[in-house]
């Protein structure tokens, strides 16, 4: 039950759409531009850097809020439920952010969302993801390959850790929390199907993270 609350609750955070609302505020509906995609990548094209940053930090932020409420209410389950209750509400916010219902569950793809998330998790997640992900994106201008690696090499770090027990389950069975991420890295994956088929193809749109489309 308490799962279930945690992913709930996560649901309605991720539901805030810095995306949508920002856009709208522009006179700008995001998913009826560029690839219609309701992220950071999608606004850093259609509506310019400034719009970027605010989506990124905002897609950020309403990760770190609910799950900092969400440990705050829950406190008395102990520091062992700590990574549950961030797993749970990980997911929840994920799903939000992807399938607001207020926007006919057209939303975005999580990676911002999903990279707080990391950032809260485990310090060495945190630190092969910023050198992964803007290692290749740097290198290669194309936003969608960096956030598809960058998760797929996350969760193989989350089993090395959990397996030699680096990183403790606490509360939960040892495959639960390989279980739960690898969820949210299938699902960001699931939604970038359509990139990584252009990928293939060697036509997948470029950017740089600069301000330089290509």
């Amino acid at each position: 039950m308490i799962r279930l609350l945690l992913i709930a609750a996560g649901y309605l955070f991720g539901c805030i759409q810095t995306s949508f609302i920002y856009g709208r505020k522009q006179g700008v509906d995001i998913r009826e531009h560029g690839s219609g995609n309701a992220g950071t990548t999608n606004a850093l094209r259609v509506m310019g850097r400034k719009a970027g940053i605010i989506v990124f930090i905002g897609d950020m932020g309403k990760m770190m809020l609910a799950v900092g409420v969400m440990l705050l209410i829950f406190r008395h389950l102990g520091p062992e439920a700590a990574l549950m209750i961030k797993l749970y509400t990980g997911l929840g916010v994920v799903l939000g952010h992807d399938f607001p219902f207020y926007m006919d569950f057209r939303g975005g793809k999580g990676v911002a969302s999903t990279a707080a998330l990391i950032l809260l998790l485990d310090w060495r997640m945190a630190v092969m993801g910023i050198i992964l992900f803007f290692g290749i994106t740097i290198l290669t201008k194309i936003v969608s390959l960096g956030s598809c690696l960058t998760l797929t090499a996350e969760l193989v770090l989350m089993i090395v850790l959990v397996l030699t027990g680096r990183l403790s389950p606490g509360v939960m069975a040892s495959w639960e929390p390989l279980a739960v991420f690898g969820s949210i890295v299938v699902l960001s994956l699931i939604r970038h199907a359509e990139n990584i088929r252009r990928l293939l193809a060697g036509k997948e749109n470029k950017l740089d993270l600069f301000g330089k489309k290509h």
